[in-house]
């Protein structure tokens, strides 16, 4: 296992899913947690939507962001360390319009600074729409 602590993710949302920031305004919801991945979802609805009517580019960055972040947070001593992006990307493979997109997160390297994540993010008929990168800076508390 790679996380830090022991977590459920009625705890995750708790702590990361429930606050007022841009996963809570996007609806993210964490699902599962794993010995080494975390899954969320994300409504495809008008806050997701781009002017075409399909899931906007950003929105899946956002959910990927979140994903990665909380992810390694959960890694690290948190009375010691904060995580922070340092680099997102992302591939839009194909176009969503409604339901749920599913974003699994799982790790690609664990340094002791830097993490790096690849999040997958289905539709609900199990097709990838997007691949993205997460790396992720862990600095010492309070220098954010």
């Amino acid at each position: 296992m790679i996380w830090k602590s022991e977590f459920t993710v009625e705890q995750i949302n708790n702590r990361y899913g429930h606050r007022k920031h841009i996963g809570s305004l996007l609806d993210i919801n964490f699902t599962e947690i794993g010995d080494d991945f975390i899954k969320a979802t994300m409504p495809v609805d008008e806050r997701t939507h781009q002017p075409y009517g399909i899931l906007h580019g950003g929105a899946s960055v956002v959910l990927a962001e979140t994903l990665g972040s909380v992810a390694s947070t959960l890694c690290v001593d948190t009375t010691k360390y904060d995580c922070v992006g340092l680099e997102v990307n992302a591939n839009h493979l194909r176009a969503v319009r409604s339901g749920l997109v599913t974003g699994v997160c799982s790790p690609i390297k664990l340094g002791a600074s830097v993490h790096v994540w690849e999040i997958k993010i289905y539709n609900e008929q199990g097709k990838m729409n997007c691949l993205s990168r997460l790396t992720v800076m862990v600095i010492s508390k309070g220098k954010v």
